[in-house]
């Protein structure tokens, strides 16, 4: 029996028009009945280059209509909070892109109000769909480095080490900008989805860049979101990591997690500066052995990839998502997931104000 396919509605024309909108209408279960933009001539521009057949100028538009059961969220993250609860409140299912929220107070939130009303809420934490980072997973499982005795992370782009790029929400701490919003909540998750649970961390937030061109004037406005972040965690094993992460590292060396044990060595990494996802390799090492890359098997590879890495994992996500509307639950990564990168994020800030190590309470007793 073939099952029904689900009306879906896009907010945030962003990487909403990059990568939801195409995801979606790839996917076999998905149609897309509406697109949101504030001003609603650009709405329309955008839903007459993709057939979607409504445009919408408001969100309380989006969320009358009857053929939608369901929405995504892709806009900046100082939004995510009010769109998403309006969402929920409408009784529709939502997919929503990281960060989850400004704090974990407003996570906590729509956790609880996603789970009062019975609704499916996946997050876009795209790497656990990767299948080079499902590979890595498995070998953990399998014990492949044994006793773990480092974990350390590198994450350094260049996407804004260009001085002269443009001040916008991404320059101001209020509005969710900063690496930590930005890449800092896919470290959070998939060190939760990879290792034990941290139970304290240090973090140092810094702001490279001071001042960017305003894009209307030209007039320099300051910066106060982070553009490099650096951690030290301690995980509930006992396993010491060391993360940094940055924005504005010309030629750095892309995203590596290497993992040492006294059995074996695992190093993720993917020096691809033009594309987060494309490029990921895995190699390995036991016993004294020197590093080889290892395969990728053929099972957890992508049946199709794009020129934009990114659509590959999102189906997957997507397909996720589906699954549990189908089921009525929320499966992982859902707001669960996305409460303890938000509670991460917060510890950071406060140890970054505090300049103290700051101890992580267990998720349950944040979630009450």
């Amino acid at each position: 029996m073939t099952k029904a396919s689900i009306g879906v509605a896009v907010i945030g024309t962003g990487f909403g028009q990059k990568i939801h909108i195409p995801g979606l209408q790839i996917y076999h279960r998905t149609d897309v009945k509406a697109v949101y933009h504030r001003e609603r001539d650009k709405a329309q521009s955008i839903a007459q280059t993709f057939e979607i057949p409504q445009a919408c100028g408001t969100i309380d538009e989006v969320l009358s209509r009857s053929d939608v059961q369901a929405v995504t969220i892709a806009t900046p993250p100082f939004l995510h909070y009010e769109t998403a609860k309006q969402v929920l409140q409408a009784g529709k299912h939502l997919l929503l892109e990281k960060p989850t929220t400004l704090t974990v107070q407003e996570a906590i939130e729509l956790y609880h109000l996603a789970r009062s009303n019975h609704l499916t809420v996946t997050m876009d934490f795209e790497f656990r769909f990767i299948p080079a980072w499902q590979r890595l997973a498995e070998l953990l499982a399998e014990g492949y480095v044994g006793e773990k005795r480092l974990i350390k992370v590198d994450w350094l782009a260049s996407s804004r080490a260009d001085a002269s790029r443009p001040w916008n929400w991404y320059a101001q701490k209020e509005l969710g900008g900063g690496a930590l919003g930005s890449i800092g909540s896919h470290l959070f998750d998939y060190l939760f989805w990879l290792f034990p649970p941290v139970t304290r961390l240090c973090g140092w937030l810094t702001t490279s860049i001071p001042q960017r061109p305003d894009p209307v004037s030209g007039n320099l406005k300051p910066v106060d979101a982070d553009d490099t972040c650096s951690l030290m965690l301690e995980l509930a094993d006992g396993t010491p990591c060391q993360a940094v992460l940055s924005a504005v590292t010309p030629q750095g060396r892309g995203h590596f997690v290497e993992i040492y044990g006294d059995r074996g060595t695992l190093i993720l990494g993917n020096d691809n500066q033009k594309d987060y996802i494309h490029g990921f390799k895995l190699w390995g090492s036991q016993n004294g052995a020197p590093l080889t890359e290892l395969e990728i098997p053929d099972r957890l590879a992508f049946p199709t990839t794009y020129p934009d890495g990114r659509l590959a994992p999102f189906l997957r996500v997507i397909d996720r998502w589906v699954q549990g509307i189908d089921q009525g639950e929320s499966l992982t990564p859902s707001l669960y997931e996305g409460v303890y990168a938000q509670l991460l994020m917060d510890l950071t800030h406060q140890s970054n104000e505090t300049r103290t190590w700051i101890t992580v309470p267990r998720l349950e007793s944040v979630l009450g």
